[in-house]
Formats: structure tokens, C-alpha cells, sequence
């Protein structure tokens, strides 16, 4: 089999831990290296929970650490959804890797070179660190195959009416990328949302008594509470959905757009402007907004894939 080179961007958090795991299950992808983003937390935990999760999963793969901040608004994190410390409290045992320095803007830049074009990028935060590596080296969007995040959304927000919190949390960055020609992938709100947990699905992959299967109930539990209180169908599984829509494509469906991101306004900061409805289209349409999942067969995956640890 021929793997898919990989790299994941990450502000580690809950439904960071568990796209990590799914990937560290899934013999396609070939996961060359992490970068850690300040977001759902601040970067001090990101970083250490994308090392400690690697730990978790034995996957020996360099986590680099990235951006504390992002390029022009304030960090904003998500306590109430990931706990202060990004994965609900739960402590996990310290990786014992070296603690790489190299930062992560200019580690993805030698992974892409190296990849020959090959290279596609999951990102899963605020996309502070593709933006930085994308002005740093100018010929990186030439070689990125694709990038694939969750982020955005064609109808709606949640941290805002407008605005969903990955884009919101970087909007400057996020419009970088969608505007550097890369190919990119949406997974937002449209579809993350459908692509959810029940609590007895969350309580039934906690009976499996492993250790992956441990923290996955434990540290969802703040997120389980505080979806239970925005009324929320359940533990919406967002930066699996990437992931998954690399390695299985065919649960998904959407249509071709042409994205852009609002950075100046007010009420609108951070929306995702897509053209999918207008009559107007933008000139410019390389981006692949995913708008449905088959949920009965991406949860199946989901547990199919943390129950093999």
C-alpha cells in the first residue's frame, strides 16, 4: 500500500485527542509530524497533550510547537468545552520523547520539501501556523498537495452567530490559506455537526476497559455536559471528520466553492463566505466544502478504530 503523507496542525483538545488516535489506527496515512497551535488551550498544553497523546497511542512521531498567539486579534480558548489544561481535566502520563525546538513552521516546510509535493495537511485549530509558514516560505503552496481542516461553515457559527471558532480564533490566518491557492478541504459546522456521538455511544466506547478508551469517555465528559446545555445531539466528533474524509471519502459529500474569510467586520469577523448559494461566484473556487456525513458508518469507524487500541 502506498501511504498518504501526512501532517497535523493542532490546537489539542478533546476532539483533537481522538482524530490523533483515529490516525494513529488508519495503515494509509503516513503521519510524518505534528505542530501545536494555541487555541483550545494555550499552546504550553497543546503541545505537551499532542506529545502525551502520541504517548498514549504509541506513535512515535515529532510533535513541534508552534504559534502562542495569533497574528492579530486576541487568543481565545475553550475552558468550559476542554477543561483548562485542553483534554478536560484528565492527566495524562508525560511523553518521555525529546522535546523537539525546532518550530513548527519551519519543520512542515522541510517535511513538504521532502514529501515532493506529496504532503497533505490536517489541520484541526486556528491556522496561525500554516499562515506563518505560508509567508515565511513563499514557494510552500507549490508543494502541498492539499490541506484538509475543520474550520468554518457555509450556514452559521457557534462561538458567534457567524462564526465558527477555529476561523474565528485566527481569521486573519485562516484567510491566508484559503486565499494561497493550496487546495483545501472544509470540514465545518455543515457537516461536524451531523458527525456526532450519543452519550450511550461515548459510555459504551468507555466500557471498553483500555486506556485509549478510558480517556476518551473521561475527558469528553465537560464537553458532553456542555453540549447537554446548548441542547447539541451529542459529542460532535469535528476534527475526526478530516481525517476520516482523507482515508474514507466515500461517507462524505459536497460541493466544489469559493471561500473567503471576513476580517474587518464586526458581527461578521471570521465567517466563512462561500458562494455555494449565490449567484455570484467568486473567481477563484479550490475549495471542497464538505456539507453531509453518513453518520451510522463514520461512527462505526470511529469506534472501530479507537476499540483497536
Amino acid at each position: 500500500m502506498n501511504k498518504i503523507p501526512i501532517w497535523f496542525d493542532t490546537d489539542l483538545g478533546v476532539d483533537d485527542a481522538v482524530a490523533l488516535l483515529s490516525i494513529g489506527k488508519l495503515p494509509q496515512l503516513e503521519l510524518l509530524g505534528i505542530s501545536a497551535v494555541a487555541g483550545n488551550a494555550e499552546l504550553h498544553h497543546t503541545f505537551e497533550n499532542a506529545r502525551n497523546v502520541c504517548r498514549l497511542a504509541g506513535l512515535n512521531v515529532p510533535v513541534y510547537p508552534g504559534a502562542e498567539y495569533p497574528l492579530f486579534v486576541p487568543l481565545r480558548t475553550a475552558p468550559l468545552v476542554h477543561g483548562e489544561n485542553g483534554v478536560g481535566e484528565v492527566e495524562l502520563s508525560p511523553s518521555e520523547a525529546p522535546r523537539e525546538t525546532t518550530l513548527a513552521w519551519d519543520a512542515l516546510y522541510k517535511a513538504a520539501k521532502a514529501a515532493r509535493g506529496e504532503l497533505q495537511v490536517i489541520a484541526v485549530g486556528p491556522l496561525t501556523n500554516l499562515a506563518t509558514a505560508l509567508g515565511k516560505y513563499p514557494d510552500l503552496k507549490t508543494l502541498l498537495k492539499r490541506i484538509l481542516l475543520m474550520g468554518g461553515a457555509a450556514q452559521g457559527g457557534n462561538v458567534t452567530p457567524a462564526a465558527e471558532f477555529n476561523i474565528y480564533g485566527d481569521p486573519h490566518a485562516a484567510q491566508m490559506v484559503f486565499k494561497s491557492g493550496v487546495p483545501v478541504v472544509m470540514c465545518g459546522l455543515d457537516v461536524t455537526l451531523k458527525a456526532y456521538l450519543t452519550p450511550e455511544e461515548v459510555d459504551e466506547i468507555g466500557s471498553h476497559d483500555t486506556p485509549v478508551c478510558r480517556f476518551v469517555h473521561q475527558s469528553n465528559q465537560l464537553a458532553l455536559a456542555f453540549n447537554e446545555r446548548i441542547s447539541a445531539p451529542g459529542l460532535c466528533c469535528h476534527d475526526t471528520c478530516p481525517v476520516l474524509f482523507l482515508a474514507c471519502p466515500e461517507l462524505f459529500s459536497g460541493e466544489e466553492a469559493g471561500v473567503y474569510v471576513e476580517t474587518r467586520g464586526e458581527v461578521t469577523l471570521g465567517k466563512t463566505v462561500t458562494d455555494l448559494w449565490s449567484d455570484k461566484q467568486f473567481a477563484d473556487r479550490h475549495v471542497f466544502v464538505v456539507l453531509n456525513v453518513d453518520r451510522e458508518k463514520f461512527i462505526a469507524k470511529v469506534r472501530e478504530l479507537l476499540l483497536s487500541y
